[in-house]
């Protein structure tokens, strides 16, 4: 063979195990995972919808998850028949300069839900917030508050990155609290 067909040869040969070890990537390239933040503070802001009376109640772990036991922790409380618009903001309160989660919720809103799990209580509630795709997010949502009674009210942020389509079940739990209710 001259040395002429013997470097096309060589460097054919050369192209094909270029091509064949490309071509068997064993592992798919995923995304860099979207970490949780650390959520010390969960306030949820009540509005009664005829009178326009404003109530707050808190949920503070500055630790977040685990460790020492809540600072606080309300009771919600809410008249019988009355309908509250409610706004809920997210914070992580250990950082010198607070941080707003709740902002990062809304602005990746297609990857957020939230879910209110309601037991033992006449409560109705209703997610009044969309994402880019026309699904709930649930940081503003209709609180519609039945007969007296007491109750609990869990309150859930799903964190649904590539997979949100409405179903709270889905993704990882970024905060789940439940909090003692009470209608009167």
């Amino acid at each position: 063979m001259s040395s002429e067909i013997k470097r096309i040869t060589l460097g054919l040969a050369m192209v094909l195990v270029g091509f064949q070890a490309c071509e068997t990537d064993p592992k798919p390239y995923m995304p860099p995972a979207n970490e949780g933040e650390l959520i010390t503070t969960l306030i949820i802001e009540t509005t009664d919808s005829a009178s326009g009376q404003k109530q707050v109640f808190k949920f503070k772990d500055a630790d977040g998850e685990g460790g020492n036991a809540p600072s606080q922790f309300d009771s919600i409380e809410l008249e019988q028949n009355k309908t509250y618009s409610v706004n809920l903001i997210l914070l992580d309160e250990s950082k010198t300069s607070v941080d707003t989660i709740s902002n990062e919720v809304l602005n990746e809103g297609e990857d957020h839900l939230f879910k209110f799990t309601v037991s033992n209580i006449n409560l109705g509630i209703r997610l009044d917030d969309l994402d880019k795709n026309g699904l709930p997010i649930g940081l503003k949502s209709i609180w519609s508050a039945g007969s007296s009674g007491d109750g609990k009210l869990k309150v859930v942020l799903k964190h649904q990155p590539g997979i949100k389509n409405g179903d709270p079940a889905l993704g990882e739990t970024d905060i789940e609290i439940e909090f003692n209710c009470r209608i009167k």
